[in-house]
């Protein structure tokens, strides 16, 4: 008979036990559990251990000494089976507590025990020094001559030998007698030191009480959720520029980077990652009220420090020697290694990749970076540049999502054409999505950006009643492939948000083809097709006019 017997959380109770622990209502079996399943979270993990053990008929209460004290108590739950009925009742986790320590009596003994070695270490010496004696006297002093230098009678020399050979003999026992208690006092001095120093338990004890309706063996599945776990997205984003037989295409793999440190090591786990955020808990945050009132003083505060802007890495040119070329062309065929993939398991609101076969991560052990998911799909290439700030122009990959699962901000390291470029971050993105990511820098398109015009004056017909600031670009564009290639320049347009400050753009601009862009106000963009070696020029021209009695100055956004 097989019965799954599961902990209902309407049926059974999780206590914490912080003071003394109620008494038992059935005899107590020492369990050992051992962790089985592993799946981990952007903010979290839950942890499945599994425990076999051999039931008397009737009620018992099985106790583990080996959970990790990070877990959250709430969130325990057993499930298990046997080959008979199965109850399971209560469940309460506690830290084991340690025994209580008398300092002051340990002290005592510890120094007596000191005095004891100290009065063995004299002995010692003592007989050291007896044995020195016996030994220097049988040396110095023969036997076997008188003190006229006449010869003495057998008998005299045989009691000296007799009375030197019972000295040393004695000297030795004692020293061999007062070693052995040393010994015996160093050992009990060293636990009474252990004593002393005794940590608190590093462990959670849970106790389960079970009933079978029969003695059978038993596996019980406990599972809990602890918090210093997480997982974050990584990505490898590939680029074929293609060639004049073949389109771009990007592949796209998928990386989760997973750090723990709960307490436990998880030696041959099944893993998993999943996209649920536990942290966030169930519900949308309830609003408060928004009061309208007079501005208070305004404090002081301290001036922000602008981020440094990170430019990706130069493009590197891989160049074969003919030495590398000919062992290239000699050399056998050889077969790609497969990098091993997760299975996805896809659900209506989240995601969960099984890595396959079992892993092991420690809880010290730092970062382990495992591959989930990869997708190959066409990409569409453009050059973007922002020659305001940077004359570089950026080499493009604009492609759909075409994952059912929704890809996570992550941070991402590009490859083009087989050659490491540098590392971008990808924003979140879902099914059907464009997703636009940076592929370097690409040389072969060159930009200036001039400034034809600067003039600050007044203006008024007859009185002057206000300032302008007039300023005049132009932008050169070269296209320096062989091939045509989309570009995209972009620019900014100042933004007033004051009712006496004026903003125009004047008619010797070319036309933008697209405004606020990404939302930004102000920030246009020129794109066109450029053909090659195709220059191309793209003037851009503005005026402020603002109260002659005030003064502006142009800063960034907040």
């Amino acid at each position: 008979m097989r019965i799954t017997a599961r902990y209902l959380a309407t049926t059974s109770l999780v206590l914490v036990t912080m003071a003394a622990a109620a008494p038992s209502w059935a005899a107590d079996l020492d369990a050992t559990s051992a962790i089985d399943t592993v799946t981990v979270y952007p903010d979290g993990a839950t942890v499945t251990r599994v425990i076999t053990v051999d039931l008397p008929s009737g009620d018992s209460t099985l106790v583990a000494k080996d959970f990790p004290l990070g877990l959250d108590t709430s969130s325990i739950r057993v499930e298990g089976e046997g080959g008979a009925k199965l109850t399971i009742g209560t469940i309460d986790a506690r830290s084991p507590r340690a025994a209580p320590v008398n300092l002051p009596e340990l002290d005592k003994r510890i120094e007596a025990l000191n005095d004891q070695r100290a009065d063995l270490q004299g002995a010692i010496d003592s007989a050291n020094a007896r044995r020195k004696f016996a030994e220097h006297f049988a040396e110095a002093s023969p036997a076997g001559i008188g003190d006229k230098g006449e010869a003495r009678p057998i008998t005299e020399w045989r009691a000296a030998f007799a009375a030197v050979g019972e000295e040393i003999a004695s000297a030795d026992t004692a020293v061999r007698d007062a070693t052995r208690k040393m010994r015996e006092i160093d050992r009990q001095i060293a636990q009474f030191e252990v004593e002393r120093k005794a940590k608190p338990p590093s462990k959670l004890e849970v106790r389960m009480e079970v009933a079978a309706s029969a003695a059978t063996k038993a596996t019980l599945r406990v599972t809990y959720a602890v918090r210093n776990a997480r997982w974050v997205p990584l990505y490898d984003a590939r680029l074929d520029t293609g060639a004049k037989d073949r389109k771009p295409q990007l592949e796209l793999v998928r990386r989760a980077e997973i750090t723990q440190s709960t307490g436990e090591d998880w030696s041959s786990v099944a893993l998993g990652v999943s996209t649920v955020r536990i942290g966030r808990g169930g519900s949308a945050p309830e609003l408060g009220s928004l009061v309208a009132q007079y501005p208070q003083l305004p404090k002081s505060m301290a001036a922000g420090s602008a981020s440094d802007l990170a430019r990706p890495a130069p493009v590197l040119r891989q160049v074969q020697s003919p030495a590398m070329a000919k062992i290239a062309e000699s050399a056998e065929p050889r077969e790609r290694a497969d990098e091993q993939q997760a299975v996805a398991e896809i659900g209506g609101f989240q995601a969960t990749f099984k890595i396959p076969g079992r892993v092991s991560l420690g809880a010290q052990e730092g970062a382990k970076s495992m591959r989930i998911a990869a997708m190959t799909v066409p990409a569409d290439l453009a050059v973007r540049a922002a020659p305001v700030i940077d004359p570089t122009a950026f080499l493009e990959a604009n492609f759909k999502q075409t994952d059912d699962t929704t890809l996570l901000p992550g941070k991402v390291a590009i490859y083009r054409d087989g050659v490491f470029v540098g590392r971008g971050k990808l924003s979140a993105s879902a099914k059907d999505d464009i997703v636009r990511l940076g592929f370097g820098a690409d040389d072969k398109i060159k930009i200036e950006r001039a400034v034809l015009k600067r003039n600050e004056g007044s203006a008024g017909l007859l009185v002057t009643t206000s300032k302008t600031d007039e300023r005049t670009f132009k932008t050169t564009i070269r296209n320096g492939h062989d091939f045509p290639i989309k570009v995209a320049i972009e620019d900014q347009l100042p933004v007033s948000e004051s009712e006496d400050i004026a903003v125009e753009m004047l008619p010797a601009t070319t036309p933008p083809t697209a405004s606020n862009i990404r939302d930004k106000r102000g920030v246009l963009e020129w794109s066109f097709d450029a053909k090659p070696g195709e220059v191309k020029d793209i003037n851009f021209a503005w005026r402020i006019r603002w109260p002659k009695d005030k003064s502006i100055t142009i800063v960034p956004a907040g």
